[in-house]
């Protein structure tokens, strides 16, 4: 190499390396700011692409774990539902078991009302958990599908499937919906249409203005009014959505509504009641036609007073029960009405009710036992009543076949309620699987990313110590190069 003036090839070759020396340097400074190894394509162009499959895994599982999480939320809701309904059926068993025995005094009416009660409120919160007849959409028709993740390139591995397909826990689901646990045959509407066979057909249509059939039941402590109502759709109501409606307006009133084994409307009550129908608005209605007549409880003995003299103060009816007599003494110049509430007042205690009839001129009256009535002290040249023996009831008011068949039903809808049970417990626990094994393969994948593109900090800190040294020795060099040039000057003195 010869000496020139022109061209410093020493220098040259100085700051080439200064450049390297800046740049390993600057790359080192990098490496420790940011803790990655690879910060750019260049610095790694196979491991960056490595390290962004694993990322982009990472990402995705992450998601799955919230999936997951959201799914086992979604099934300890329903599962919290499950319960309560379970603790429901208990219950049923509980009241279906005391109106079995023959030995039970009280009014299964009031019984069966809190029966069917809980009937509607195991509907409701089946509906309300997506487990029901009435669930709105299909939240729960098909298996549930909770998308994870996984290794890449096995997506037919990602999904968790829970099956709860067809899992119904209502009360027609359980096959509880028509039970009852009223005795006797019940009193039926001669006109009741058949609930069973027309099914979901009951006061339909309506053109938008949904069709009703309203019914007046009356008892001793007054009259009740019933409306049942259609759904305004082309699909009318079903049986059970029938004497559910009827059961949920006559809460209260010891009268209550049931399914007879032909498929007609049935009422059962302890006490004497009457009930009569208007025609449906439109549709076919529960009755299928109005009746024109009030129905009596056959499960009663009665005696019809249907033309009723004006009393006065003083006055007596007589009641004789089991060779006891009672007189009931009007407090005032009653109406039919204010009659028919002092022999409720006085008789109700034995069992007897006197019943309004529909046009409130006169009474039923109706007990559980046989009974006698006549006139007791009057005015002269009043009757206040017909006297007469009362007509033996048409029905079975000690039948427990109801009630036996309720406990059957309901032993079945525990057996059934556990295996929906089952499936949720078993899609929890899946999916918990699920999450942990999601976890297990973030972390295996994270630290396999980290060795790829993380910076080894112990590294790259001697390799900035290294990167110092050589970019001040790259300067000093340059320093000395430069100066060549001015020792070729000495040959011109």
């Amino acid at each position: 190499m010869s000496n020139s003036i022109q061209t410093n090839v020493d220098s040259i070759i100085a700051q080439n390396n200064l450049g390297i020396n800046d740049r390993f340097k600057s790359n080192t400074i990098q490496q420790l700011t940011s803790g990655y190894r690879i910060n750019s394509s260049s610095d790694d162009a196979a491991g960056l692409a490595v390290a962004n499959a694993y990322r982009s895994q990472i990402a995705q599982l992450n998601q799955g774990v919230l999936n997951a999480n959201d799914g086992i939320s979604s099934l300890q809701i329903v599962d919290g539902g499950l319960s309560n309904i379970s603790h429901m059926l208990d219950r049923l068993q509980t009241l279906a078991t005391e109106s079995a025995s023959d030995s039970f005094s009280g009014d299964r009416g009031t019984l069966n009302q809190e029966y069917q009660t809980l009937l509607g409120e195991i509907d409701r919160q089946a509906n309300n958990i997506g487990l029901g007849s009435g669930s709105t959409g299909a939240r729960y028709s098909t298996n549930i599908g909770v998308f994870i993740g996984g290794s890449a390139g096995v997506q037919q591995n990602a999904m968790v499937n829970v099956n709860l397909k067809g899992a119904k826990v209502d009360s027609a689901g359980l096959g509880i919906a028509s039970t009852n646990i009223l005795g006797g045959t019940g009193t039926e509407l001669a006109s009741s249409t058949n609930l069973v066979s027309n099914s979901g057909n009951i006061l339909a249509g309506g053109a938008g203005v949904p069709a009703t059939q309203q019914f007046v039941i009356r008892t001793a402590s007054g009259s009740t009014n019933v409306t049942i109502t259609g759904t305004g759709a082309a699909n009318g109501l079903t049986a059970d959505q029938v004497v559910n409606q009827f059961n949920q307006q006559l809460y209260g009133t010891g009268v209550s509504a049931a399914i007879g084994t032909d498929g007609a409307l049935q009422f059962f009550s302890n006490n004497g009641f009457s009930i009569d129908a208007a025609a449906a608005s439109s549709g076919t209605g529960v009755t299928s036609a109005a009746s024109t007549d009030t129905i009596n409880s056959q499960n009663m003995f009665n005696i019809a007073q249907a033309t009723v003299g004006a009393a006065k103060q003083g006055d007596q009816i007589q009641f004789t029960i089991n060779n006891n007599t009672y007189n009931v003494t009007y407090s005032a110049n009653d109406t039919v009405a204010q009659q028919v509430s002092d022999i409720n007042s006085a008789m109700n205690a034995y069992g007897i009710s006197a019943v309004l009839d529909k046009a409130g001129t006169g009474f039923t009256l109706q007990a559980s036992s046989a009974f006698t009535v006549g006139q007791g002290s009057v005015h002269t040249g009043t009757e206040v009543i017909t006297a007469g023996t009362a007509t033996g009831p048409t029905g079975t008011a000690s039948n427990i076949t109801n009630a036996q068949s309720a406990i059957s039903a309901i032993a079945s809808a525990v057996t059934s309620l556990g295996l929906v049970q089952g499936k949720v417990g078993t899609g929890e626990n899946q999916l918990q699987y699920a999450v942990d094994l999601a976890n297990s393969q973030i972390s295996s994948f994270s630290a396999t990313e980290s060795a790829i593109r993380d910076a080894n900090v112990a590294t790259a800190a001697a390799n900035l110590a290294k990167g110092q040294v050589l970019q001040q020795s790259s300067i000093a060099a340059l320093a000395q190069a430069n100066q060549e040039p001015q020792a070729l000057l000495s040959l011109l003195k």
